[in-house]
């Protein structure tokens, strides 16, 4: 036979499991972002991958349930900023048309990260597939400098 130990202040039973299972189930619907339920003046942060090598930056930004008509990409002085919305809503009926379940999601991301002023900003190209964002930021060409000659009288 098995000891049950309760300690004050914990259920025991369906509760505590039932808990447990509200925990889980908050965790998976919680938005993606760069520390997951980052919320930031009620909007949501999308977790993002910034690489660079010699010619470009390339950002990848986790935006799911967003359609590509919904997603603003900007940059300016050297501040790339990504907007996007996602809505959704979900209705189940009965036969007999008396609601059971009516869900709606709706959340904003916005990020905006600071790159440098070397980014060529007229030849951003950017694709959304499967949630993610990706953006390709080439740098302009870096300016060397020029030689002077000098006249002599």
């Amino acid at each position: 036979m098995k000891n049950i130990i309760q300690q004050p202040g914990r259920e025991i039973g369906w509760g505590l499991f039932n808990n447990s299972l509200d925990d889980v189930f908050e965790g998976f619907y919680r938005p993606y972002s760069a520390n997951p339920g980052d919320v930031t003046g009620g909007s949501l942060v999308p977790a993002i991958d910034l690489h660079e090598n010699d010619n470009s930056y390339t950002v990848r930004a986790e935006i799911p349930g967003v359609k590509k008509e919904d997603i603003d990409v900007t940059v300016n002085d050297g501040v790339l900023t990504i907007n996007a919305e996602t809505r959704y809503e979900n209705e189940e009926k009965e036969d007999d048309g008396r609601v059971l379940r009516q869900e709606r999601r709706y959340g904003k991301y916005v990020r905006s990260i600071r790159l440098g002023k070397d980014v060529d900003e007229s030849h951003v190209k950017a694709k959304y597939k499967d949630g993610v964002l990706e953006l390709e930021l080439p740098k302009v060409e870096e300016v060397k400098p020029k030689k002077i000659s000098i006249d002599v009288n």
